[in-house]
């Protein structure tokens, strides 16, 4: 056995990559398959070390005088520069500056009983730890768990943490896979918040970034080339998880999974852009990845989510189906369709959508509308099959990070649409059959706009400012010259301070009443026994009653279905509906449990649906159905309707 291979062995690793603390010193390992020589060079007076190599284009080395804190940077060869660790767990100083060894073992947990989170029940909660308090912290950010588990949240879905370049992001230019940004606080306060959030109940996952790395402060092709395919993605050039050299790329990316597992007891995971993640090897690296997280989180349960554009449901297929073993996939469909409707606006990559009942009934029904149709604007087929795929495996939403910067100058819905029509398509949301996702502050109407944000130098913000245009411009109403030139630039930190959401607003009457709305919906949501289930092909239907006006039914157990009446238009009267869905259970009637017309939430007034002559009957011939209103009904004795 070569010297490098019993330095190797005498030291237990829980990763292969990285600085690692034991009771002996701290171990680096890092992959530099094109390098001769490397060496750990310290910030102190030390002298450097050089690491030994091994046979796979590993260098490693046990340097027994480091310790916890230590910083460091590595040598290549001949190489003046010194450069940070590929797999640094800290970057204090920036992604410009030298790695910080970090000892996770010294944090002390309190979620010894956390279980983890089911698929089934979840409310997500997508945030930017940066903008989500003034104070942009994970220490600010704790502040808010009582507030959102009042409200009903289950999961947080924190955007990438990563660390990246500059002062502000919205995360996915991150370039060091393993240590959370500075600018959220330590990697114990990053702990100290999960642990927190499970204190309440509450999971957290983490939005990663596994088909790219940003544009700045990235140097792993300094250590290898073959981090990078030949393959060409929206970043450029892809990651190498399929070429030559890429069994080393792969075990970075699935040790850096197990490693927020393991060492931030983290839930799971958003994997963002997984069309973009592109590998043709036997096993897909999403489903190494997904098995490996498992393993790692023992007998707590994870929650994995992708977002993926072409909407390919083999993610969320089991291994056994040579699937990837993923719980849920982001539906855009339903968000194009409900854009529609609440803007009038069917623009740019809205254009297959029109809005109409029918598409959100398929929605709730189906999940994806695209699942192998020709998608006019991408001019092309979109999605794959997916009938048989459960409603909880669809992540709904009507905001994202996204979304919302898309339409131009960050706007919030509130602000493009009548607060009725908000309303319904809210209830919608949250009362579908679907996993919903509130972005944050959209569940009190929050003032802030969300914005793309980014700090860089000055040439590479010009060029993001600029690319951000030419990408909203697809939107014929930013055509207008004088629209264009209000959206915000990205690098001004001034549109990263407009971003932070202003939680005084809570005591507004108009945001308390959008907040009441969500709770009260939440709080149906938890106590319903439908949502309860484990729901099943068929247990969803509707109709299209009238125009803008559908139903949708739920078919529960013991008669206890649940129907939603949503008219997305002006008041209607039905003199007669022929329509079976309507109709309640055998020696029942139907009972109005919710509407979103109630005056607490800033609506009309609630009345009855059904009329006989001049008194207001659930039994009667006429049926009135509010304007711009969702109307929940359940089922009770019939009595005497003489």
């Amino acid at each position: 056995m070569s010297i490098a291979a019993e330095r190797k062995n005498s030291v237990a690793r829980r990763l292969p990559i990285g600085a690692e603390v034991s009771g002996a010193g701290v171990h680096y390992r890092v992959w530099a398959p094109k390098a001769q020589r490397v060496s750990v060079v310290y910030d102190d007076n030390r002298p450097a070390m050089a690491l030994e190599a091994e046979p796979d284009g590993y260098f490693s080395g046990l340097d027994k005088s480091a310790q916890a804190r230590t910083r460091y940077r590595f040598q290549i060869d001949d190489d003046k520069s010194l450069y940070p660790d590929p797999a640094s767990r800290y970057q204090p100083e920036g992604v410009f500056g030298a790695s910080e060894v970090v000892d996770a073992r010294t944090f002390r947990w309190s979620d010894r009983d956390w279980r983890g989170p089911a698929p089934l029940g979840q409310v997500l909660y997508e945030m930017h730890i940066g903008t989500l308090t003034q104070a942009g912290t994970w220490a600010g950010a704790i502040e808010k768990l009582d507030f959102l588990k009042t409200l009903g949240i289950t999961c947080l879905e924190v955007m990438p943490v990563a660390e990246f370049p500059g002062r502000f992001n919205w995360g996915y230019d991150g370039v060091d896979q393993f240590a959370p940004t500075r600018a959220y606080g330590t990697p114990d306060d990053m702990r100290r918040f999960i642990d927190a959030a499970h204190a309440r109940g509450i999971a957290v996952i983490l939005d990663v970034v596994y088909n790219h790395f940003g544009p700045a402060g990235n140097f792993v092709h300094v250590f290898s080339g073959k981090y990078f395919s030949e393959h060409k993605n929206d970043w450029g050039t892809s990651l190498n998880f399929d070429g030559p050299g890429s069994r080393p790329v792969r075990d970075f990316f699935i040790s850096n999974a197990k490693y927020w597992i393991d060492e931030f007891h983290l839930d799971g995971f958003r994997f963002d852009a997984t069309q973009a993640i592109l590998d043709n090897s036997p096993e897909h690296i999403l489903a190494e990845i997904a098995r490996a997280a498992r393993m790692a989180a023992g007998e707590r349960s994870i929650y994995l989510v992708a977002e993926n554009e072409p909407q390919d449901s083999v993610i969320v297929r089991s291994p056994d189906k040579r699937g990837y073993g993923f719980d849920s996939l982001w539906n855009d469909d339903f968000h194009h369709s409900a854009m529609v409707a609440i803007t009038g606006r069917n623009e740019a990559y809205y254009t297959d959508h029109a809005g109409h009942p029918q598409e959100f009934l398929s929605a709730l029904k189906w999940g994806y509308l695209f699942q192998g149709q020709i998608y006019r604007w991408q001019k092309n087929r979109r999605g794959k099959p997916a009938l048989d795929v459960p409603p909880t495996a669809f992540v709904h939403f009507i905001q994202n990070h996204d979304q919302i910067a898309n339409y131009g100058d960050g706007r919030r819905l509130q602000n493009l649409t009548s607060p009725g029509l908000l309303r319904a398509i809210t209830a919608l949301l949250l009362l579908g059959p679907q996993t919903p996702m509130i972005f944050q502050g959209q569940e009190f109407g929050c003032s802030s706009n969300f914005n793309f944000f980014s700090d860089h130098d000055d040439e590479l913000n010009k060029l993001v400012s600029e690319g951000r245009r030419k990408e909203i411009k697809q939107f014929p109403c930013f055509g207008d010259p004088r629209l264009l030139e209000q959206i915000p630039d990205p690098g001004d930190p001034e549109t990263f301070q407009r971003c932070k959401i202003r939680w005084e607003e809570i005591e507004d009457i108009g945001h308390a009443r959008i907040l009441a709305l969500h709770t009260d919906l939440l709080k149906l949501r938890r106590e319903l026994p439908f949502f309860a289930r484990s729901l099943k092909r068929g247990q969803i239907d509707g109709a299209v009653l009238d125009g803008h006006v559908f139903c949708a039914r739920l078919f529960g157990e013991n008669d206890d279905d649940l129907l939603m009446i949503v008219n997305l238009w002006n008041d209607v009267i039905l003199h007669s509906v022929p329509e079976p869905l309507m109709a309640p259970p055998i020696d029942k009637r139907w009972e109005i449990l919710w509407s979103s017309e109630d005056p607490k939430y800033g609506g009309l007034g609630v009345m009855p649906l059904e009329t006989r002559g001049e008194s207001w009957r659930l039994a009667g011939e006429n049926w009135r159905i509010p304007g711009y209103s969702l109307t929940l009904l359940c089922p009770v004795p019939a009595g005497d309707e003489s």
